[in-house]
């Protein structure tokens, strides 16, 4: 079974290998076991996204089922994520309406097909690392911040009224109101989860049940055991997806873009926004299930992006949130051994038959084992080990990382991205000016051999370092110029060198041209003059 960059093979196309019982038997208990993990985060990043709990859980259907169905590759789960919660939060506020809000992950979902199909899946390649590891951090320590208020019980609503609001600047006043307004039963929920999540998968014979499972069902008895007692929650301290006793109720549920707000313009910025970090996050998951599938497959990456923007599009029109291929998701796919996109489509579907069977017990959940579960990715994507290893990859990874962070903190994620791109972009160019070769001296005798190495990319930019380096260069030396490693010298920079070497002989220095003149050489002179 190959899968190829841009689009399937002939066996890829054949529907059956997705039904052989070979493939079934390992897809079926996976998409079980995805479904586990999905089910408690698509409710709690709703719950962060200060979106209804229902749109949580559609948007982990259609990402199972639509995205599944659609996507080229095998292992990867989309659904909502934790990296899009920032930005949901900010337009459902900033844009006054969820439904104007769904007419911006429309937008985006168209977005990405179009983005797929002029085939520009290599998008995050050209995003610093450091820029691209400090907004998923800095989505982790916000993250962190906005569910701590639902840690400790304080819910009074999920947009931010009485001091939690939105806004970056009233975070901490709010996380200061919580502390003064706390509900011990949830602190002990959120205690007791956030134990569980830490704990529970260092236990070999326990791992196979996933811990954000079991927080939950610790979390609907403990608030039942709570009931009658001080410790007792109240009712906006849990899930509350909507019951229905009829179809036409059921199909109510569901909510419709807002097309009259195509004119406004914070509508087309959430969803250029959205198109591009869902991108950004769906081919950067993408690259990691593919380490990890055992057949080493690779997904075709425009394919992927068709996929999800036709999921975002569905997602939009139905009421659900904008999706992203899920490294947490996918991962558990293939730990649990899932072999074909059928166990994502198999989690989608029973992900469908909770939401139409068992609504009342869905919401029994209490929202702080969710809060709790949310820390625990929050932290992930900001966890010390990050900070210390940014740290050993030199200033210039480290400070992009940090810039970005406190960016997207103290504004939002689209400047902050920005400010990090302008400070990630300086350092590279300072990196390039400064290291646009290296040169050893070897001892030849009464003389010194001294080797310049080429980089790979030497731009007009490094002209001017290039020059002082050659003619500071010692008299009576032997220099060879190196540009065996190099794939682009500009004709600038050949030139420098032609007219040091036809001059080096009156410094006594011999060059020779290893690797440069055979494959960059340049016409003479009487080669470029006009003849009629």
């Amino acid at each position: 079974m190959q899968i190829k960059q841009g689009g399937m093979s002939a066996d890829g196309l054949n529907l059956k290998k997705y039904f052989l019982a070979k493939n079934l038997k390992k897809d079926l208990p996976a998409g079980l076991v995805v479904f586990l993990v999905a089910l408690p985060l698509c409710l709690g990043i709703a719950l962060a996204s200060g979106a209804p709990l229902f749109s949580g859980i559609l948007s982990g259907i259609i990402g199972g089922i639509v995205i599944g169905t659609l996507s080229g590759s095998q292992l990867s789960v989309a659904g909502p994520a934790a990296g899009l919660t920032v930005i949901v939060l900010n337009a459902i506020t900033n844009l006054g309406s969820f439904e104007a809000f769904l007419l911006s992950v429309v937008i985006a979902g168209a977005f990405q097909i179009i983005l797929g199909l002029v085939k520009a899946g290599t998008i995050a390649n050209y995003f610093p690392s450091a820029v691209i590891e400090g907004m998923l951090a800095a989505i982790g320590i916000i993250l962190i911040m906005k569910q701590f208020p639902h840690a400790v019980g304080f819910d009074s609503d999920f947009e931010g009224d009485e001091g939690f609001q939105t806004q970056t600047g009233n975070t901490f006043s709010g996380i200061l109101n919580a502390l003064n307004k706390i509900n011990y039963g949830a602190v002990v929920i959120s205690i007791v989860s956030l134990a569980l999540m830490i704990y529970w998968p260092k236990v070999k014979k326990l791992a196979a049940i996933p811990a954000p499972l079991m927080v939950v069902v610790i979390g609907v008895v403990l608030g039942y055991v709570f009931t009658g007692t001080e410790f007792a929650l109240l009712d906006k301290q849990f899930v509350q997806i909507p019951l229905v006793s009829s179809t036409k109720e059921f199909f109510g549920l569901f909510k419709s873009p807002d097309f009259s707000a195509i004119g406004n313009k914070a509508v087309w910025i959430t969803a250029f926004t959205i198109a591009v970090v869902a991108s950004l996050e769906t081919l950067l998951s993408l690259e990691a299930v593919d380490k990890i599938d055992p057949i080493k497959r690779i997904s075709p990456t425009n394919r992927e992006l068709v996929a999800q923007g036709a999921g975002n599009v569905v997602s939009g029109l139905l009421g659900g949130l904008p999706m992203t291929a899920v490294i947490v998701r996918s991962s558990a796919n293939v730990n649990a051994g899932g072999r074909t996109k059928m166990s994502a489509v198999f989690h989608g579907f029973l992900l469908l038959i909770c939401l139409l069977a068992i609504p009342s017990l869905l919401n029994k959940i209490p929202l702080s084992c969710l809060a709790a579960i949310l820390l625990t990715v929050g932290y992930k994507l900001a966890k010390i080990t990050l900070f210390k290893h940014m740290w050993h990859k030199g200033l210039d990874q480290f400070i992009p990382f940090v810039v970005t962070i406190v960016a997207v903190v103290l504004t939002d994620l689209l400047i902050g991205v920005g400010i990090g791109m302008l400070v990630g972009v300086f350092y590279i160019l300072r990196t390039n000016l400064r290291n646009p070769y290296f040169y050893t001296i070897a001892p030849n005798g009464e003389k010194n051999t001294i080797r310049i190495k080429l980089a790979e990319e030497v731009s007009f930019l490094n002209k001017a370092a290039i020059q002082i380096t050659l003619t500071s260069l010692p008299k009576g030396s032997d220099v060879i110029i190196d540009g065996s490693h190099s794939r682009y010298i500009d004709p600038d920079v050949l030139e420098i060198i032609e007219n040091y070497k036809h001059n080096a002989y009156t410094k006594g220095i011999i060059v020779q041209l290893q690797d440069i003149k055979e494959r960059y050489d340049i016409p003479p002179l009487k080669d470029l003059i006009y003849k009629p």
